[in-house]
């Protein structure tokens, strides 16, 4: 039996249909398992773990046929903006689908339901005086509301999968070459890839997570968002935490560990820890070519490697490297923001004070690097 659920304040018959779901209406999640373009990011579970992360409530919109089942749905959260104007309009508080999340717009069964879904969720956001920012992969909104304005994003890495992950190739044959050269030496050095078995296992990779964030100058996600993503994503199959292991002078040492969350069509290579004296072991390229062969095994078809800022071209070379495509993601906005502020401009400071800034922070205890990314993720 569908659960009560809350009509929006719409007043065409069309508008009356979509409504407000509670956390436990069975009914999202029977449409994100089977919905064309819809993400683990649209799943509950992910939801969830984005309310334990920023304690901030949910908007679950959905478009209600009169059979009682769902044709249409849009997550929606209220994000408190950078403070004294950092990052521009578009980083200012507004009302987000989703916070902290790359890509999880309106999946509707046509495009009847998707404007009708995005026109509630303007009023929604006019009422609440917050713009709307919906995120998107390209083609996804071709036909958006027409107050709504279009600004390119960043580029995101996709590789496609084979269908047998034997037939996995990166690329020609000196590139496909280089790569499974490194995966045979992190293999010859008795690395090891496994799954994470226990919440043990998670909060020591969280320690690599921290540790790799405060190298490279970033702030780090709660433990909170990914023990929740584990408890509700990781029963259903939709979240895996690959390790690599390795045995050293008598004790199993964790080397790395990737997260991956996956429906639908596509894994997503989502978050990363590693020691940075085992790099030269080859961790992360025996880490991304055991998951993306997984990834092919359980029949998805894309390998979503994330995006990548403006400036990291290290990164980027990275991502290239394993024969992707690029794709350039949507932010949609209304109101339109204005137009040098379409995306994040740096909120970090620049040249050397930038630099010894980021010297002092290598040596800053993890717990406080925590505390700090905690209270940042609070305003993006």
């Amino acid at each position: 039996m569908p659960t009560a659920s809350r009509p929006a304040p719409r007043l065409s018959a069309a508008h009356k249909r979509v409504i407000q779901v509670n956390a436990t209406d069975p009914r999202w999640d029977d449409f994100v398992v089977r919905a064309p373009g819809a993400t683990v990011y649209h799943h509950s579970g992910w939801l969830t773990a984005l309310q334990h992360e920023s304690r901030q409530p949910l908007v679950r919109f959905a478009y209600e046929e009169p059979d009682g089942t769902l044709s249409g749905i849009l997550p929606l959260m209220v994000t408190r903006g950078l403070p004294l104007r950092l990052g521009g309009a578009s980083a200012a508080g507004r009302l987000s689908s989703l916070p902290r999340t790359p890509v999880a717009g309106p999946v509707a069964a046509s495009q009847a339901v998707r404007s009708a879904l995005i026109e509630t969720a303007i009023d929604h956001a006019s009422s609440a005086g917050l713009r709307l920012q919906l995120k998107q992969a390209p083609g996804a909104l071709d036909d958006p509301a027409p107050d709504m304005q279009a600004s390119p994003w960043r580029p995101s890495y996709f590789k496609e999968l084979p269908d047998d992950p034997d037939k996995l190739r990166f690329g020609n044959s000196r590139n496909h070459s280089r790569i499974m050269w490194a995966v045979r030496k992190a293999q010859r050095e008795g690395l090891e890839v496994r799954p994470a078995a226990t919440e043990t296992d998670l909060r020591n990779w969280y320690r690599l997570y921290l540790d790799v964030n405060r190298w490279r100058g970033l702030p780090s996600r709660p433990y909170r968002l990914f023990r929740a993503a584990w408890e509700h994503l990781s029963p259903g199959g939709f979240l895996r935490l690959l390790l690599v292991h390795q045995w050293r002078a008598g004790r199993d040492v964790l080397l790395a560990g990737s997260m991956l969350l996956m429906l639908g069509d596509t894994a997503f290579y989502a978050f990363n820890g590693r020691l940075r004296d085992a790099l030269p072991l080859r961790p992360n390229e025996l880490l991304q070519w055991h998951a993306m062969r997984d990834a092919a095994a359980a029949s998805h078809q894309w390998y979503d490697f994330g995006e990548v800022e403006e400036g990291n071209s290290g990164l980027a070379a990275f991502k290239a490297k394993w024969d992707t495509q690029t794709r350039t993601l949507i932010r949609y906005h209304a109101p339109p923001v204005p137009g040098d502020s379409t995306g994040y401009r740096g909120t970090g400071v620049q040249g050397w004070p930038g630099r010894v800034a980021l010297r002092a922070w290598h040596h800053v205890p993890l717990g406080v690097t925590a505390l700090a990314g905690d209270w940042i993720y609070r305003y993006l």
